[in-house]
């Protein structure tokens, strides 16, 4: 989908109603000196640059080690795909490191995804809307290779490290909420070729629907009305642009940290009415 990109929307004016630019969080101007602080930034740049050492202290951890000690075990015992698909642990590993994560005790669907032939366009994996699933079946290729490729040494190595990283990625939500979904924007960003593809990606959807200010409502919309929202505000070939993906990641962590606050200071209020009533006689 083409289309100029509305600046407005990363950069808003003093008097718009819509939330603070970046500009007025990076220069102290407009409305923005109360509501923000560069602490998302700074995570973000400390984040990329200590990655690596990160990564490999979350690999230690003693959780993280558990499961990979147990999924590296089950891909040794497992005779088929479908056995090893059957083991919780590993099937947690398997789906967390492919950024599947929220589909861990969705067992059904997850074994009759990755056991599809890509190549049959009516199985399941051809029909979900979901676009991350078919690149991973068609990764491991459970349906004509069996369990061949994921018990190939390197493909197991990439495995045990994209779980330690994931795993890493989330401990960063606890300080910094959105962070997590914008390093993996940041990694797949100059791949996305559709608004289709954003619309079918959990973390594409978030950092771009949020770092472009269009409303969450957006998804109770048709397919039509949620492409054309963001087709009319963003040039796709824009996310092959460095500069422009760090502006619009670094929007999305301001705003993430807007709502964050936002959601808190709901919350003390629903606390202090609770109190309140309860005072009441």
């Amino acid at each position: 989908m083409s289309g100029s990109m509305d600046m407005s929307v990363l950069f808003p004016t003093a008097g718009s109603t819509g939330q603070s630019s970046l500009l007025d969080a990076l220069y102290g101007t407009g409305r923005s000196k109360k509501a923000y602080s560069a602490t998302p930034l700074i995570a973000l740049r400390n984040a990329e640059k200590n990655e690596a050492k990160l990564i490999a202290t979350t690999a230690k951890d003693p959780a993280v080690a558990r499961d990979v000690a147990a999924f590296r075990k089950a891909v040794a015992a497992a005779k088929t795909p479908a056995d090893l698909l059957k083991d919780p642990r590993a099937l947690k590993v398997l789906l967390t490191a492919n950024g599947l994560a929220e589909f861990t005790a969705a067992t059904a669907l997850a074994t009759r995804a990755l056991l599809s032939n890509t190549k049959d366009k009516t199985s399941l994996v051809n029909r979900l809307t979901d676009t991350r699933w078919k690149p991973v079946a068609q990764i491991f290729d459970f349906a004509t290779k069996g369990m061949a490729i994921i018990r190939d040494p390197k493909t197991m190595n990439t495995l045990v490290n994209a779980y330690a990283e994931v795993s890493w990625r989330k401990s960063l939500e606890s300080t910094t909420p959105g962070l997590s979904n914008a390093l993996g924007f940041r990694s797949q960003a100059a791949t996305v070729k559709s608004v289709l593809q954003i619309l079918g990606d959990p973390v594409l959807r978030d950092v771009i629907t949020t770092g472009l200010g269009i409303p969450k409502q957006i998804a109770f919309q048709n397919l039509t009305t949620q492409e054309k929202a963001i087709s009319s505000r963003l040039d796709i070939a824009k996310l092959k642009d460095k500069h422009f993906v760090d502006t619009l990641t670094q929007q999305y962590l301001l705003n993430k940290a807007d709502e964050a606050r936002a959601a808190d200071s709901q919350a003390s209020f629903d606390q202090l009415a609770s109190k309140a009533a309860g005072l009441v006689v």
